[in-house]
């Protein structure tokens, strides 16, 4: 295993050397959870605030071809490290990181995407603005009809639960909170757009197509987020 670390003890990343492809962090995993909530062909396009180890890109740059992707990452540094040491692949066709503050990118630009993911900290495990009211809201309109967000927040984290109401504020209540993993990773998941409306059988399908296609296993999420919710008439709805 291959770790990245912001001169600190929080872990920022990790590659297991011979599968690099896969998601290794629990929390890696549960950010790709839009996948069981939108149908075939999602997403087409897809914006990551925060490179890391490279672990998202790469696993949709692997699995899902025709998605483009665009990263923004806000240290140089971080991208020279994601290609020299996590094996980033160099595609600007198909996924480009454009080196930017998560912010000011989010509020100047006008592109649309199907799928947002944040998942930017600093050394001290700090998101800044990135979890601030006008950031959620310019991420909402910067979604496409189906659009998701899907934001890494930190459960154990005093600010959590004003981190979660700031969401929830910014797109009208309509917010899946999972579950925390183990390691206290929290993953939201927020929709301005067409609702979601999946149940558990279904996502449970979808759960294993996806492994069966990329190896990647959501089933554990999905028994976590049954018993961690009430979910009315075994529905999760957006």
């Amino acid at each position: 295993m291959r770790y990245l670390h912001f001169g600190s003890d929080w872990v920022q990343g990790a590659m297991r050397i011979a599968r690099p492809w896969s998601l290794e962090l629990a929390y890696t995993r549960e950010m790709m959870a839009g996948l069981l909530l939108r149908g075939s062909n999602w997403p087409r396009s897809a914006l990551l605030v925060g490179l890391g180890a490279g672990s998202l890109a790469k696993f949709i740059y692997r699995n899902l071809p025709d998605c483009r992707t665009t990263v923004v990452e806000i240290n140089p540094q971080v991208e020279f490290i994601a290609r020299q040491y996590f094996k980033l692949p160099d595609d600007p066709a198909r996924l480009s990181v454009v080196i930017d503050d998560g912010v000011d990118f989010m509020l100047a630009g006008e592109r649309r995407f199907d799928c947002i993911l944040v998942d930017g900290f600093d050394a001290d495990a700090r998101a800044g603005a990135l979890e601030t009211l006008p950031f959620y809201q310019a991420c909402r309109a910067r979604l496409t009809e189906n659009g998701l967000l899907g934001v890494n927040l930190l459960g154990r984290n005093k600010g959590f639960a004003a981190s979660v109401e700031r969401i929830r504020n910014a797109f009208d209540d309509r917010v899946a909170v999972f579950p925390s993993c183990d390691s206290g990773n929290t993953i939201a998941f927020a929709t301005g757009g067409a609702p979601v409306e999946i149940a558990l059988e279904d996502m449970r399908a979808r759960a294993q197509q996806l492994k069966k296609e990329t190896r990647l296993d959501l089933l554990p999420t999905i028994t976590r987020l049954q018993l961690g919710q009430p979910l009315p008439d075994g529905l999760l709805r957006i």
